[in-house]
Order: structure tokens, then sequence, then C-alpha cells
């Protein structure tokens, strides 16, 4: 039996009648491209989240580029981000001519420290970029209370963490602007690239609405220099279906990260930590251990998957080389780096899975302790 990290076939199985639906009824309208499903999709989440705006776009990349866009980020500013996350949230802010000043993450919930944010900053200082990483918020009063004392900007890098609350509200909904990936693998994800913005200020609304279509309000009149970057009625159709189930399957999540946080307590590993007053939706179960490599080899070879996420950190990705930043630098980062593994996590998962998981990463980690 194998156990792949994330079962997308099974969700469709589980939702097949209602997806086959939604996608049959765009094929037949005719209308593919900011339709009817877009703009219901985007009232949907708005009303989800508690935000007066959500902006669909073609990816969460885009998202955060178009966000530091509407903000007036650009060549000479700064926006302070963690070195440890998917490339796209410092890629984003080269992307725009921007410089990303990086900062270490907390040991145990790998979010950014915001205890070294003040340290770093600089009249250049444009924006603070937290990511709500693996699905659980980042310390969001801290990070607010810090950029209104210096007059910031806060983007939320909500890609991993659709559904996640902080203090009871929703993450993506905290900042001035949101980003949401739909990215099939993620909690709420479509059957393709897909992504959105989400803010309360009407005129950072209209400014990124003009942004991922081509700069105009006027169909082709450009206003400013814009992108075509625009969620399809397929993909909104799709994850309007999935809205509706968000809430089980981010439950079910958490009862599988319990689950296995019982069933690992005994092994030298280090587990995922729930920091205060936040609701953790397991985008990934992420272990640390300092032989990785072994445990994901000898899982692989029990038909187990386990994946790297991320194998590098971003101060020392070849794209930032130019910025200065070398080895040691960042410390925590890059020791995440070197020993993070995700588990299989999915909401479809069962007790036999999780189990036979439990029980090769007794036999592995065990063994590998044995042999020091």
């Amino acid at each position: 039996m194998n156990i792949p990290l994330v079962d997308l076939t099974a969700q469709y199985r589980a939702i097949k009648e209602e997806i086959d639906a939604a996608v049959l009824a765009v094929l037949e309208s005719g209308r593919f491209i900011l339709g009817p499903q877009v703009a219901a999709f985007e009232t949907e989440v708005a009303d989800y989240l508690g935000v007066k705006h959500a902006i669909g776009v073609a990816s969460g990349t885009d998202a955060l580029v178009i966000a530091l866009r509407a903000l007036g980020v650009g060549p000479g500013d700064e926006v302070i981000v963690p070195a440890y996350s998917f490339f796209a949230t410092a890629g984003a802010v080269l992307s725009v001519g921007a410089r990303p000043v990086f900062v270490d993450i907390q040991p145990r919930t790998y979010l950014m420290d915001v205890g070294q944010v003040e340290a770093v900053l600089t009249p250049r200082s444009k924006a603070i970029l937290p990511v709500h990483l693996y699905g659980q918020p980042a310390d969001m009063d801290e990070i607010l209370a810090l950029a209104r004392a210096h007059g910031l900007a806060v983007v939320e890098d909500n890609a991993q963490a659709f559904g996640a609350e902080y203090k009871g509200r929703k993450t993506g909904a905290l900042g001035e602007i949101g980003c949401l990936s739909f990215f099939p693998s993620k909690n709420l994800g479509g059957y393709g690239d897909g992504g959105m913005l989400t803010t309360n200020d009407d005129r950072l609304a209209e400014t990124m609405r003009m942004l991922r279509t081509h700069g105009w309000k006027k169909k082709y009149f450009p206003e400013i220099l814009g992108y075509n970057s625009r969620l399809d009625e397929l993909q909104a159709a799709v994850l309007r279906v999935k809205l509706r189930h968000i809430d089980e399957w981010n439950r079910r999540r958490r009862e599988i990260a319990a689950a296995y946080h019982r069933l690992l307590a005994d092994l030298p590993l280090g587990l995922p930590v729930e920091a205060p007053e936040r609701t953790h939706v397991y985008h990934l179960y992420m272990v640390a251990f300092e032989r990785r490599e072994e445990v994901q080899r000898q899982l692989k070879e029990a038909g187990i998957a386990a994946e790297v996420y991320y194998p590098q950190p971003l101060h020392l990705a070849e794209p930032c080389r130019a910025l200065g930043y070398g080895p040691g630098q960042l410390p925590v980062a890059e020791r995440a780096s070197r020993q993070t593994l995700a588990l299989p996590l999915y909401p479809e998962m069962d007790a036999e899975r999780l189990q036979r998981v439990s029980d090769h990463l007794h036999t592995i980690v065990l063994g590998l302790q044995e042999q020091i």
C-alpha cells in the first residue's frame, strides 16, 4: 500500500458529482474568463474571510507581485520577509525591483521571528511580508503593531493557510492585503494554477483589479502598466464547490495532525508546535530530524512519500546572492532547511495509513538513533 503526500484523486472521487456538474455548466455557458463564476467565487471568499474585496488572479505568485505593485513598492524600496518560505515570497519582491530584507524564523513554529524585524528597518522599508507557513498564522498582533509604528504596509502571504484563524479572525483579512494560492495541493486547491488578493481598502482593490487586466478600467484603455493575470471560470467553478467543504477538510487535517502528535510523541523528532490563540490548518505536517535524507529515503523504499519544504533558505537562493547574505547569517532558517520533512497528510487519509506511517517512522528513526 503506497501512501502519497497528498491524494487529490481521493478528494475528487468524494465530490465528483458536484465537480463534474460545475465544470459542465461552465463548458455549456461559453464563458471562460472573468465571468459569473469568478464574480460569485470572489464574493463567497470575501464573505468567508470577512473582507470587502476578493480579486481572483492567475496564481499565488501573481497575487504577491500585484499586491506589492498596488502598494507602490518598487526600485529602492525594501520589504521585510522571513528567510524560510517558498521562493515566491522573496521572488515577488525582486520582481517589482525592490530588495527583500530577510529575518530569521522561530525555531519551533518556523514563523517569522518578529523580534528581529525592528533591527533591520531602514528609511527604505516599505512593507512587511509575513508568511502563514504550513497553515499556521504568523504573530500578527506584533507584526501589525510594528508596521503601524513605522508606517509600513503588511502583506500576508496566506498561500498555505486558507481557513486558518488568528484570535478568531481569518488569515488573509488582517493586513492591508492578503495573498492566496489555489495551487492543486493547497487546502483549497483548484485543478490548475490560481490565486486571489483580499483587502478592505477600496483604493487598493481598484488598483489591483486594474493590474490583473492590463492596467485598464475600461477595456482597451490602459491607465497603468498591468498584467494578464486572471482567475478563469473553470477554476472558479471548481473552487466554489470546494469552498463548501473547506471547513470540514481543515477540521479533518487537524484531527490527523493530532493523531500524528500522539503516535510520534515518543520519537526524537521535532514535531509541529501550535502557537497560542490561533487555528493551525496543517497544509503540511512537518517533522525535523538531523538525518532527514536517510529517513526520507527509507520511507520512500517503504512506499511512503515524504517531501522537503524547503531545501534552501531564501537568503541563499541564487537570485538573492547579490544581496550579500551568506551561510551562517540566519542559522535557524538554515537548520530548518537541512532538517524538516513533510509527512503524508490529506483529509481522506485513514487510520490504517496513519498507523503505517507511524510504524515505519519508529523503525527508521529508532534504528538510526542506535547507530549514533
